[in-house]
Order: C-alpha cells, then structure tokens, then sequence
C-alpha cells in the first residue's frame, strides 16, 4: 500500500498537468472500485477547473473551481499516467496504453498551457478508491486525522499528549492514524530504528511523569520527519506495483536501514546487532535488537 512518500510523489508529478486543466469529459469504465463511485461523481468533476494537487495523509485531494474537492486513494496498484506523449525524462515514462483492461476512469482534459490531456486511472486490483466532497468535516476519509508529520503541528509536544497513558506498542501507536496522518509500515519501521526506541515499547513510556516528551521521543519525531524527506526525495519506495505520476517506481527500498533486511547488519554505526523480524497485528516489523532498546 502506497504511504505518504509515494502519494506525495505522485502529487507532486500530477500537479504541473492538472493544476489549472479544465475536467471537460469523464468517463468510468466501471460502476465501482473499491467502493461505489459517489452518486452523482461524474457530474460533479465535469465542467470544473482543477485548482489544486494536494494531499492529506495518503489521500490525493484535487480542488475543483465550484468550491468541490475529489478525493483519490490508490490503494496498492492504483496510478494515474497520460494518454499523450512522453514526459521529460524518458526513463520516468510509462508506456501509454499498457494493461488498458485496467483503466477505469478516463477524463479528458484542456490545459491552458499543455492543451488536450487524457488523464487515465488504472487499477488492477481495484483497492483503490474516490469521494468528492463539499467541505473536508463531511469526508469520512479525512475525519480524525491527526496531524501532518511534515507539517508545523507535528512535533515531540504534540505526540506526548497523545502518547500518554498509551499502553499500545510504538508500533501501533504511530500507524494509528489519529496519533500522526499518513505513516504506514515501512516508514514506522525505520523512524524508530533512527530514534534507537523497540517498536514493542510501550507509547506512554516515552512520555515524562509532567507530561513531557522523553529526549527519546524528541529524537523520534526528528526520524519520522527525516526519513519521510528522505523518502519524498528518493522518489518513493517500489514494493510490487508502486509508479509515481510518470510511471516511474521509486527508489527509497534501496536505503532501507531495517525495513525487510531481517538477518542482516546493522547499519548504526559501531552497532553489532542483526536485523530482527517479529510481528505486531499481522505486520511485519524490523528492528536491531542491540541499538533499539526496550
């Protein structure tokens, strides 16, 4: 399942050809994906100019000119390519027309700068899924959500009032979408190997008596926010289908520190520990059972 790197990925290389395109035609090839398409779905985009490429958590959120936003989810083969042509860098190219079986939406776009568009969706195993809303409080998808681990509310403060009297492991603490938007698996993984915290310990041991953030958990938010930079600037990671919006998989696997090198050194400096891999809630987890302390 595509996180928060590999979405904003895609966000950033949609947004130069959807940012100020007009949605003149849309067409489903199905009635359904994950879910139903929305009643009235169809409608609602056709005829709007597409105002802004964003993204909340691991959702794509596009601003449409009439004050609506439609809300993507890719779930794990989900991606968005154009019909048209090759984009700058012909090694990021996806080839135009492949597993056509699998495109369920196909809208047809004007951009005022880059003219007539094709933008199409492709799904193979259909997990994916869309909304389109009025305001963000009547999307069930974005209600809840904690706060943006890139953004200026994310901080060691803000997971200490959430973390305390938390008796759930580190590791479901942080994929709780309430507690932080938009981490998954990998990215837990090697947040809490940088912060040197065991993603068995318990979250409210990592907040002080006064209720504040342990010098530990200071390094953690450091690491989730690090690693995710990290990640956005390696183009994503590629675990089976992952493509950013040019087709291109991302590179991020290739600097994994824990994240499925059970057996393997590691890489703290001065550290003699092996990789371990245990698992939490049917997940795999990865960890250096020398330099992770419980």
């Amino acid at each position: 399942m595509p996180e928060l790197p590999e979405v904003e990925t895609v966000r950033r290389g949609l947004a130069p050809y959807l940012e100020g395109a007009r949605i003149e035609k849309v067409v489903l090839n199905r009635k359904d994906l994950r879910f139903p398409f929305p009643r009235g779905f169809v409608t609602a985009l056709e005829g709007e100019i597409i105002t802004a490429v964003g993204r909340r958590a691991k959702y794509l959120l596009f601003r449409l000119s009439g004050g609506k936003t439609w809300l993507g989810h890719l779930g794990m083969t989900g991606a968005f390519r154009f019909a048209e042509g090759k984009f700058k860098e012909p090694s990021r190219y996806y080839e135009p027309g492949e597993d056509e079986k699998h495109d369920h939406v196909v809208m047809l776009l004007t951009h005022p700068v880059r003219g007539k568009l094709t933008l199409i969706y492709s799904d193979a195993r259909r997990f994916g899924f869309m909304d389109v809303f009025e305001h963000e409080e009547d999307s069930p998808y974005l209600e809840g959500l904690g706060p943006e681990p890139l953004g200026n509310q994310f901080n060691a403060i803000e997971m200490a009032a959430r973390f305390r009297g938390k008796s759930a492991p580190m590791k479901a603490a942080l994929l709780d979408q309430r507690v932080v938007a938009g981490l998954g698996n990998i990215y837990v993984s090697e947040a809490l190997w940088r912060a040197h915290i065991r993603p068995t310990t318990e979250a409210k041991k990592l907040v002080l008596k006064s209720g504040k953030p342990s010098a530990r958990l200071e390094l953690l938010a450091d690491g989730v926010r690090g690693v995710l930079t990290d990640a956005i600037e390696a183009g994503g990671s590629t675990l089976r289908d992952f493509r950013d919006a040019e087709g291109s998989s991302g590179y991020f696997q290739h600097r994994f520190d824990v994240y499925d090198r059970e057996n393997q050194p590691c890489h703290t400096p001065g550290c003699t520990g092996t990789i371990k891999r245990i698992v939490q809630s049917g997940r795999s987890t990865f960890f250096c059972p020398v330099c992770q302390k419980p």
